[in-house]
């Protein structure tokens, strides 16, 4: 089974996708209302799940000293081609391999080359290795962006919810980010439960602050930034997060 994304993995993969390079932990944070730790430690889990697999610097080679970039389409026979990706990358010049679930035409190579004589190299070693070239076009421009549907909604940035999973019957599991005016923030448990915050059908079952996770006990003190899970029998409603994000949020 895949790693199951909660809503602040893929606001993070949003903001990295937009600019690796300009964003910091701390501005995620700011954005999904988590603590850096938080985002620091979803991080870590994307990259041990194999989700992030770097972090790449795009570049207009054509500005280099007017170097061409090329598309070349290849096939490759089925049983080899992910042994004859991986020996692509040790050409001089290729800077990127993808693999196509197609018949023919099941490996793109982009390469950069000097100049037309130095595309033409690349293409002789290709072939060499066992390719069979299809076609090549010169890449004019490229243009990227994040995956728009793990962004921010049209509504705004703040998240009272990161994760919901209904179980057997009725009941649920809830994830919320306490934010600094939930009405449960700086609240004990046992505090929140006589303020009628917390139903008497929820159980807060764990609270994760930074990169530790807590058990929960009457004198835990919620704090803004915490990411708590919760659980009912009866299931998750909306009156029944309003005590932790003042908003009701399914």
């Amino acid at each position: 089974m895949g790693y199951r994304l909660d809503e602040i993995d893929r606001r993070i993969i949003y903001y990295l996708m937009r600019n690796a390079r300009d964003t910091s932990a701390p501005q995620i944070a700011s954005e999904v209302n988590v603590s850096s730790g938080t985002i620091r430690n979803r991080i870590q889990q994307l990259e041990d799940h194999g989700i992030l697999t770097g972090f790449h610097a795009n570049v207009d080679f054509e500005r280099v000293d007017g170097r061409l970039t090329n598309l070349f389409t290849c096939t490759a026979p089925v049983p080899n081609r992910e042994t004859l990706a991986q020996r692509i990358l040790e050409i001089p010049g290729v800077v990127n391999v993808r693999e196509l679930m197609t018949g023919r035409g099941n490996i793109q190579v982009k390469a950069v080359g000097k100049d037309t004589s130095d595309l033409s190299r690349i293409a002789r070693e290709l072939s060499n290795r066992g390719l069979e070239i299809e076609g090549e076009d010169l890449i004019q421009n490229e243009r990227f962006q994040p995956y728009h549907p793990f962004g921010p909604d049209k509504e705004g940035s703040h998240i009272s919810m990161t994760d919901f999973v209904s179980l057997s019957g009725e009941a649920d599991v809830a994830e919320l980010a306490i934010s600094e005016d939930s009405p449960i923030a700086d609240k004990t448990l046992k505090e929140a439960g006589a303020e009628g915050l917390i139903g008497d059908d929820i159980l807060v079952i764990a609270i994760e602050r930074d990169d530790s996770m807590l058990t929960p006990r009457g004198d835990t003190r919620i704090r803004p930034d915490d990411v708590v899970t919760v659980f009912s029998r009866e299931g998750v409603s909306d009156d029944a997060l309003e005590g932790f994000s003042g908003t009701a949020t399914v």
